[in-house]
């Protein structure tokens, strides 16, 4: 495959992500519009938040992302020599290994279920709610066991250049979770959609089992412990694990102060991470999957200058498609949650939610970008270096987020609270060392974990293509300030035509017109401005495709 077909075939792959992502978002967001109208801002919605946290931390430390960037470089290699039958005997040591690893864990804390409740996660939520996050816990437990095995399932497929049954999986966990709330929720609370949450886990892993038939797959009924290569994927695993321990610790930690913040804050924390995950998953998750595969191949093939121009390629996009997003998702984020909530918050808890969204929009930038940088390291087989950059991130968030979630936050924002109060309106509540402190720390520990990497592969691989990178950055951060205008003034004249604030209607009307005009706007002065990856991305994307199916 040459430099045109890769392009092509990475556009292809991404476009094709983001428009599946997107469905999975949609149906997300109607989880979230439903929750909203049920529990609002509660001490029911902050126990189920809380009752996910260690069930999230032992699918991503166990069968996520820790496998699988770990994962498919070996398995990569093994297609690459076209030695199938050791893939797929190194698949089956790997999934009876991780199953095991999951059970037992799941075990653990199912059995210490109250006692990490009541001293770790929510020391600040009363018996009663500490009791049902409790409860909640076990029931979500199973899940983890179902991903143990789909996490699995997508690093196989994806090791094949196959991003479809991956992508349309979250899609069925969705489905799962949407039955929970609303064929469960009425009958059995949250109970329910915890075990529609079950539900959507195996869903999600069913739907990718036509496509590792189509791959030849083949399990054997052996761990393999004598097995190099399953030792070699365990090594690659330990400092990932690591990396990902000490990012869900964060949140575990930013869980427990925002439980000490008043009823409410945990959840606000979590309408705030969801909605700036929307466009992060677009924008970074899909480069992130498309480009590693790609990153493995040129690693194992010893191009250098392949893999510069990739990642340069992969930033350079994120660069163009999340900076402009964050400006826009700061201005129209009140009339977004306005839509989601539907009324189920008073003024209060709005503002609470949006200030947390605001001070996560930095996030948006920060992520997308260690979605590529970290996964280059990965490329190379080198899991240890991300580790120390995570490590130095998570110790700047750690110590930020005692510090901004307290009064004495008030200071660090004494800035930007006076060009707030200058600008009334905008809309914005000047910040006051609230939840929102909790989502600016988790931003700014990112950024400095995505700056060390950075500089780090400079060195390592003798330049990262940064002069076109600054370049763009600057045009793309112009080109934005230019559409925040655009979109700013077609809020003002939407409410100065008195429509603000009449319904559903009128609020989606009013979404839908700032997103045209600031996107019209965009590449009005992404053009002007000579950004001309812009062009490229859109001559490449309009192109028929030549190539295998993704």
């Amino acid at each position: 495959m040459n430099d045109l077909q890769r392009t092509r075939h990475i556009a292809f792959s991404t476009a094709m992500l983001i428009v599946i992502f997107a469905t999975t978002k949609a149906i997300s967001l109607a989880q979230t519009f439903i929750i909203a109208n049920v529990f609002g801002i509660s001490a029911d919605l902050d126990a189920y938040v809380s009752a996910n946290r260690i069930p999230e931390l032992i699918v991503v430390l166990v069968s996520g992302g820790a496998l699988t960037h770990a994962f498919i470089p070996i398995f990569s290699g093994f297609l690459a020599r076209e030695d199938r039958q050791g893939a797929w005997r190194l698949a089956s040591h790997v999934a009876n290994t991780v199953l095991l690893a999951a059970s037992v864990l799941s075990a653990l804390v199912f059995v210490a279920a109250p006692l990490l409740v009541d001293q770790v996660i929510a020391p600040g939520f009363d018996a009663a709610t500490r009791a049902q996050t409790a409860s909640l816990m076990r029931i979500l437990l199973l899940g983890t066991l179902v991903f143990a095995l789909s996490g699995l399932a997508s690093g196989i497929l994806q090791s094949h250049n196959h991003f479809l049954l991956p992508a349309l999986a979250p899609i069925m966990y969705d489905i799962g979770i949407l039955f929970g709330i609303v064929a469960l929720l009425p009958r059995l609370g949250l109970e329910g959609v915890a075990i529609g949450t079950v539900l959507g886990a195996l869903g999600h892993l069913l739907i990718q089992v036509p496509g590792l038939m189509h791959y030849g797959a083949r399990w054997r009924a052996e761990l393999g412990w004598n097995d190099p290569t399953l030792w070699h994927v365990v090594r690659l695993m330990i400092p990932r694990i690591v990396g990902l321990g000490v990012f869900q610790f964060n949140f575990l930690v930013m869980t427990n102060v925002a439980s000490r913040l008043g009823t409410g804050s945990v959840s606000a924390l979590d309408w705030g991470w969801r909605l700036m995950q929307i466009p992060q998953t677009l924008i970074g998750t899909a480069m992130g999957i498309v480009i590693f595969p790609t990153l493995a191949a040129l690693s194992e093939l010893g191009d250098s200058a392949g893999k510069r121009s990739a990642m340069s390629g992969a930033l350079r996009f994120i660069m163009i498609a999340s900076i402009p997003s964050a400006v826009g998702l700061i201005l129209i984020g009140m009339p977004l949650i306005s839509l989601l909530e539907r009324g189920a918050f008073d003024a209060s808890a709005s503002v609470l939610v949006y200030s947390t969204l605001r001070a996560f929009t930095l996030g948006l930038i920060t992520h997308s970008m260690l979605e590529i940088v970290a996964r280059a390291f990965y490329a190379d087989k080198d899991t240890l270096t991300p580790l120390w950059a995570a490590l130095i991130g998570a110790a700047i968030n750690f110590v930020l987020v005692f510090i901004l979630s307290g009064v004495s936050a008030v200071e660090a924002y004494t800035l930007y609270n006076t060009i707030a109060r200058q600008f009334p309106n905008l809309g914005y509540a000047p910040i006051s060392g609230d939840v929102s402190g909790l989502a600016l720390a988790n931003s700014l520990g990112v950024l400095v974990e995505v700056g060390v990497l950075l500089l780090i592969l400079r060195v390592r691989w003798q330049g990262i293509d940064e002069q076109t990178l600054v370049s763009t950055t600057l045009k793309t951060l112009a080109a934005s300030l230019v559409m925040g205008l655009a979109v700013w003034g077609a809020g003002l004249l939407w409410e100065s035509l008195g429509l603000a604030g009449r319904g559903l209607l009128f609020t989606v009307g009013q979404i839908g017109a700032q997103v045209v005009v600031g996107g019209l706007v965009f590449l009005l002065a992404a053009w002007a401005l000579g950004l001309h990856e812009v062009n490229a991305m859109l001559r490449l994307l309009l192109r028929r495709p030549r190539l295998a199916q993704a």
